[in-house]
């Protein structure tokens, strides 16, 4: 699954790294420590003019479906298990045209040891390079404010999760592992072109152990387990 991660890419560098353009009124603030219901950055594909054009937007982490009475339900669907997403209620009408990618710097995942303690550890790429994880988008109007509100609408999402590979570290980590994607995956999973959501979705499946098998796994303090701690030593290896 993915519960925690880092995104602390400056403005410039993350439209530059995904090959978008930035909202206009894009605003993002570095955090070691990102946590569901966070204000977080996701890149989409919409067509302009009959055009795809590549944007960066800021999306509450935690999906609200159309149909949601109010905004709580995002609380439970920070993550969308990609073997049920083409039928649950909650995600099967984005992963058909509201597709998009979560940007980090890599994601948090604790491992239980035999003594029943959890040891989190630093999932991320060695070079330190961006990981772009497949994720759904959707908008929900706040039937309590008026037309024009500028808080009328909630763009919220999620990120799309895996099973782990059988075997080798990640394996021994956790059970899931959020979808990474090749720069190709990114493309084709963003198209809003893409007739046949379950052909695309088993594209991106299918190379996304190739992708999670170069990630580097570090063993960090327990001080982020508090999402009030958000600083860089988070990330820090222990020795």
């Amino acid at each position: 699954m993915c519960g925690r991660y880092v995104m602390a890419r400056a403005v410039g560098d993350l439209v530059a790294d995904l090959e978008a353009e930035a909202d206009a009124n894009l605003e993002l603030r570095a955090s070691w420590n990102v946590a569901p219901t966070s204000d977080v950055p996701i890149v989409l594909e919409r067509l302009v003019e009959g055009r795809p054009r590549r944007q960066v937007h800021v999306a509450k982490w935690g999906l609200v479906p159309r149909w949601a009475k109010d905004p709580s339900v995002g609380v439970r669907s920070f993550n969308a298990r990609s073997e049920t997403v083409l039928e649950k209620p909650t995600f099967r009408t984005a992963v058909r045209s509201r597709r998009c990618g979560v940007p980090v710097e890599g994601y948090y995942e604790w491992k239980k040891l035999p003594d029943g303690t959890k040891q989190p550890y630093f999932v991320h790429a060695p070079d330190g390079s961006l990981t772009t994880f497949a994720g759904l988008y959707e908008w929900w109007k706040d039937p309590a404010k008026a037309d024009g509100d500028s808080g009328q609408w909630l763009l919220s999402c999620s990120i799309l999760t895996m099973a782990s590979p059988p075997d080798g570290e990640l394996a021994a980590l956790h059970d899931r592992l959020p979808v990474p994607l090749t720069r190709e995956g990114l493309a084709e999973w963003l198209n809003p072109a893409a007739e046949d959501p379950a052909a695309v979705l088993g594209a991106v499946l299918a190379d996304a152990p190739g992708v999670a098998a170069g990630w580097q796994l570090d063993p960090v303090g327990a001080a982020v387990g508090n999402v009030r701690n958000d600083s860089p030593e988070l990330t820090v290896p222990l020795r």
